[in-house]
């Protein structure tokens, strides 16, 4: 875990659960219609807030606090998790130890992820998150516009420290811009267009190109809550809520 100018990073090494739903299963695609070329959901949020990742490796769990931040706000009253309940949750998941700094080590997605389906963070539990699959454009577009977010890890390189939006370097994905070559990092997206998309990372808005995304990307998930969609009120049409329920019990044993 490396942190640059105040920036902390803390996703450790993608573990892909077999067991870790598909979101393509339970897309209705007859019902479906195409992804808006367009969406963004950060309008209502007045200010991120770092949520300690400028001192420890929290990402994973700032970026569940972002997302927190992004729901509420769309859904009409913006909660703002408190950097207690943000450390709180990587204490849990991690061992961390705010009192002494030790086992500040980052965290794995789907832990976090899991956690926060079954303890909650900052008092709010998501029912279910869905793997996106590998490259595919649309998943994101979908996840974004339909359920607010896209929960991501990128294997960031060191060229991606000083660029003002993260790009892929003239000479590739090798050297310097190979992927890992600065480390881990977990942040939400909140917002696409045709030319990238739009991040919550280190308490600001950041834009990546496709490209970016498609060669640093090693894990994406779509994050399904209640917050979300209860006030956004998303088409039962458009996802397969039986299917979900009844795999989310398969796996519970």
């Amino acid at each position: 875990m490396t942190d640059h100018s105040g920036m902390k990073l803390g996703k450790q090494t993608a573990r892909h659960d077999p067991r870790t739903l598909q979101l393509g299963n339970y897309l209705r695609l007859e019902t479906l219609p195409p992804p808006p070329p367009t969406a963004d959901w950060s309008d209502r949020v007045q200010g991120w807030g770092m949520m300690r990742n400028d001192a420890i490796g929290d990402c994973t769990c700032a970026a569940a606090g972002h997302l927190i931040m992004e729901w509420t706000a769309n859904a009409g009253k913006e909660i703002v998790p408190s950097d207690a309940d943000i450390v709180k949750a990587y204490s849990a998941i991690t061992g961390y130890d705010p009192a002494t700094g030790k086992n500040d080590n980052g965290a794995v997605e789907i832990d976090v992820l899991n956690y926060w389906r079954s303890t909650g963070i900052a008092g709010h539990k998501i029912f279910a998150y869905a793997a996106l699959e590998p490259g595919n454009h649309d998943h994101v577009r979908d996840a974004v516009w339909l359920f607010g977010d896209c929960y991501i890890g990128l294997s960031l390189p060191v060229t991606a420290q000083k660029q003002t939006v993260w790009t892929v370097p003239p000479g590739g994905p090798v050297g310097p811009g190979a992927p890992g070559s600065w480390g881990g990092h977990a942040v939400p997206v909140i917002a696409y267009d045709a030319a990238g998309l739009v991040v919550v990372t280190w308490g600001a808005l950041k834009r990546m190109t496709w490209s970016f995304w498609a060669a640093y990307c090693d894990e994406a998930y779509a994050v399904f809550s209640t917050d979300w969609m209860n006030a956004k009120k998303v088409s039962p049409d458009h996802l397969d809520m039986t299917t979900l329920e009844h795999d989310l019990h398969a796996i519970a044993g």
